[in-house]
């Protein structure tokens, strides 16, 4: 879509000679018009789900509130989450899960915890061993296996034997690999504000357990009640991602022009869904007519959206 794009702002631009716009200046208006559709999906959730308490929106084909969720999935996602130390855990970021969170939806926590150990064996698909386990002894078929180098989980679907289990997915490609075992037993943790979580764990009523843990939430982590949650792999959680950084690449020029190549390793094409073309194509252009100081670009750049947001 990110090549489409272009081609529709540069054809708008050229047709009056407004100027060219750089594939770097034009990737960092692209970003940044991504980034106001992606956040104003938000404010239009809300004020789509006050629509329908005051039954004034429409069901069906068009029940906006289900077509904007959709287009917030698109960014969900559910990983494991890595440990900080003992009972804290970082949040999501390029960093730890690969990519930053704008929503931190829920904090989940597998509060039985099995065993641990390091893979020994030469790869093997679907399958973990550890030559110094006991696995007969420790672990069930259902298990969940959460490969502590990526973060990665599998099932376990059966017990080989005291050194081997089966698992639904391939989670060790090399020796060395360190695991943890859960009991598939995860509750949803409550998110308690800073302030009040040292009162609610004080309180022999009120204090997190296993069944019912809660976590409070720091700069880069979230620290995790009660404190036997402090095993790797112990935390995983589902949150709203922020979409990556769209990049239109080249690699040679035709005519003093760059050639579009999507096969460039830094490549990325926009995230949104297709019917967000439009609207893209005229952030960009109210961007680039500001860049290159056309006001008549901006000038018909907000009348198409105004156009757009009417319909």
């Amino acid at each position: 879509m990110i090549n489409s794009v272009r081609n529709t702002v540069f054809s708008v631009l050229n047709k009056n000679n407004y100027g060219y716009i750089s594939p770097q200046d034009f990737n960092l208006f692209a970003k940044q018009a991504q980034l106001e559709i992606f956040e104003n999906y938000f404010d239009d959730y809300n004020d789509s789900v006050n629509k329908e308490n005051v039954r004034i929106s429409g069901t069906e084909y068009a029940n906006a509130t289900k077509s904007i969720e959709e287009s917030i999935d698109l960014f969900s996602s559910i990983r494991n989450f890595d440990q900080k130390n003992y009972n804290k855990y970082f949040t999501p970021s390029p960093s730890t899960t690969g990519d930053d969170y704008y929503l931190l939806n829920k904090v989940i926590a597998y509060t039985t915890f099995r065993t641990s150990g390091t893979s020994t064996a030469p790869i093997q698909a679907n399958v973990l061993v550890d030559s110094g386990a006991t696995f007969t002894s420790t672990v069930v078929a259902g298990d969940i296996v959460v490969n502590i180098q990526d973060l990665r989980k599998a099932e376990v679907l059966n017990v080989i034997s005291d050194t081997e289990l089966a698992l639904d997915e391939d989670l060790f490609m090399l020796v060395g690999d360190d695991y943890s075992i859960f009991q598939d037993d995860s509750y949803e943790a409550e998110k308690v504000s800073n302030s009040k979580i040292t009162m609610l764990s004080n309180s022999s009523l009120t204090a997190p357990t296993s069944i019912f843990p809660a976590y409070s939430l720091n700069n880069d982590s979230i620290t995790v009640l009660p404190k036997t949650v402090n095993n790797p792999g112990q935390i995983y959680g589902q949150y709203i991602r922020y979409p990556r950084d769209p990049k239109w690449t080249y690699s040679t020029l035709s005519g003093g022009q760059p050639v579009f190549d999507q096969s460039q390793p830094d490549y990325q094409d926009f995230e949104l869904a297709i019917e967000e073309e439009v609207n893209l194509v005229i952030k960009i252009l109210q961007y680039s007519g500001v860049q290159i100081r056309e006001a008549e670009v901006v000038q018909f750049a907000n009348i198409e959206e105004q156009k757009a947001n009417q319909k």
